[in-house]
């Protein structure tokens, strides 16, 4: 990774965001200069102009027939408008945005498109878990950190569920990259990026990827496949881990139920690549024979484009040079388990072991489990130790594993944050899945967001920015205060008001949720 120049927008952030003793965290996003008039021109792309920078939407980076390997989009041709974003990707949901199969579009917010600018390049991934999620929510416009960050940000849409992540090989080697065609859309997008970004003022050797929940799950994974190793020079992920894949037989489990759940018979495959996709999409509400629920479709260990899990046994060894932070929110769980809803009805302590069992993924007995946490916390009420045991239990473990795992083989530095700060819109959500992601952003008042917009929030924005887009810039976060995780301190930042350090917060709980192993669901 390159230093930035000295005195440069980056390295002003990074001062400017401090850490500890009450200091005030004060960041001034910046509005860059564009140069001309009218629409911003990159290759034969024509954007618009908004809150100070260039934007170019719907960029297609490539094509993909039904079950195949993507083909990429010539990037020289006939002027092409780039103002309005690509299709969704085929998913189950309410959405009133189109979805169509044709959906390998990305988009890009630069402050100028000047290629000598070599400004270092922020490319967001989705979450959703393999199978749903979009990067046309308000939440994720790049707008605001381009321009406060001084980077080029690229936000990617790919295939998901069945059509990114079906395990068909069994049916024939015509079906030989099934299971990780979704995975590889994104090494064709990070090609994208490396070949043409500089016609929009990026540097291509300071490529940095970040995600949230599935958009992490999808990076980690990228870090165990050949195909993406050097495209992408640092890494952030937002409460999204892959710890393992999912194994072939779990995989052809999950394709068969879906071959009964259309009533397919005899040549089951030649019907799957011809009927239209939305009776395909219909079918992904049948049962996961392994997860229950609806069915689940993502990376699948396939020896070849996967040929290992990401972060077992160890870290893959391709990854250990790529800095890297991890990151969570406190209350994970808020956001997937309603407060306001049926299962904390009538919460108390007599059913709250066989409320929690029912969420966690680690296999301990609940009521044990119960027991520990009163112990240790004897003020707590059964809601706060609900939420905090789900949290710790389903979808805070696989962050523990990969962090450990990086620092115990020696991995360029890694940085962990725990996303502290409790929402002061909806006081019973707490700080809860996704709730970091417009403070990354700089999208406070976006639809969706959970954050306010007063003096706190902002300071917390800047703080936030700064880290993601410092990394960007030199391969650090722009915070001077962070530490990086190392055993057995486990140094951690907890972003709340301020920010400020901890070593292993958590510890007690990561102890005792250690004492069984954690399995990745849908692996």
């Amino acid at each position: 990774m390159r230093s930035t120049a000295a005195g440069s927008p980056a390295e002003r952030l990074s001062r400017r965001a401090l850490i500890g003793g009450g200091a005030t965290v004060a960041l001034a996003l910046s509005s860059p200069a564009i140069s001309g008039g009218g629409d911003p021109a990159a290759g034969r792309y024509r954007g618009v102009r908004e809150q100070g920078v260039c934007a170019f939407r719907g960029i297609r980076y490539a094509r993909a027939e039904r079950f195949a390997v993507p083909r990429a989009e010539p990037f020289d041709g006939p002027t092409l408008r780039a103002d309005r974003f690509g299709p969704l990707a085929p998913q189950r949901g309410p959405t009133t945005a189109a979805m169509d199969e044709d959906c390998l579009y990305l988009n890009v917010w630069t402050p100028d498109t000047h290629p000598a600018a070599r400004r270092p390049v922020m490319v967001y991934f989705h979450g959703g878990a393999y199978n749903g999620g979009t990067v046309t929510d308000p939440l994720t416009d790049g707008a605001r950190l381009a321009a406060g960050g001084d980077v080029v940000v690229v936000t990617v849409n790919q295939r998901l569920n069945l059509f990114g992540y079906a395990w068909l090989k069994p049916f024939g080697p015509a079906f030989a990259d099934s299971g990780n065609l979704g995975q590889l859309d994104l090494i064709v997008a990070l090609r994208w990026v490396r070949d043409h970004i500089a016609a929009f003022g990026g540097d291509p050797d300071r490529v940095m990827l970040f995600g949230q929940s599935g958009g992490g799950a999808k990076i980690a994974t990228l870090m165990a496949m050949p195909a993406a190793n050097g495209l992408f020079h640092a890494a952030a992920t937002m409460s999204g881990q892959q710890v393992t894949a999912s194994g072939p037989g779990h995989a052809w489990r999950r394709t068969q139920a879906l071959i009964a759940a259309l009533g397919l018979t005899g040549d089951a495959v030649a019907a799957l690549r011809t009927m239209p996709w939305p009776r395909l999409v219909d079918a992904l509400g049948a049962n996961d024979p392994v997860l229950g629920g609806p069915l689940y479709f993502g990376p699948v260990l396939d020896m070849t484009n996967l040929p290992r899990h990401p972060f077992w046994p160890d870290a893959a060894p391709q990854s250990h040079a790529i800095p890297m932070i991890l990151g969570n929110t406190r209350d994970e769980t808020r956001a997937f388990i309603d407060p306001r809803g049926p299962k904390l009805a009538g919460l108390n302590w007599d059913n709250l072991a066989a409320r929690i069992g029912a969420e966690v993924k680690i296999d301990l007995d609940p009521a044990w489990v119960v027991a520990g946490y009163r112990a240790r916390f004897p003020d707590w009420t059964p809601e706060r130790l609900f939420y905090a045991a789900t949290t710790a239990g389903r979808s805070w473990p696989g962050q523990v594993i990969e962090a450990d795992a990086r620092a115990a083989a020696g991995a360029e530095a890694t940085w962990v944050y725990q996303f502290d700060r409790q929402s002061p819109v909806d006081p019973l959500r707490g700080a809860a899945h996704m709730d970091d992601i417009p403070y990354v952003f700089g999208t406070l008042d976006a639809p969706g967001s959970f954050s306010g917009t007063g003096a706190e929030a902002r300071a917390l924005r800047d703080a936030m920015m700064a880290a993601f887009a410092g990394l960007a810039h030199s391969g650090r976060p722009g915070l001077p205060g962070w530490q990086p995780y190392r055993l057995p301190s486990r140094a951690t930042m907890l972003f709340d008001t301020p920010p400020r350090m901890a070593d292993d917060p958590r510890g007690w709980e990561r102890a005792l949720w250690a004492t069984a192993p954690y399995i990745q669901p849908g692996s």
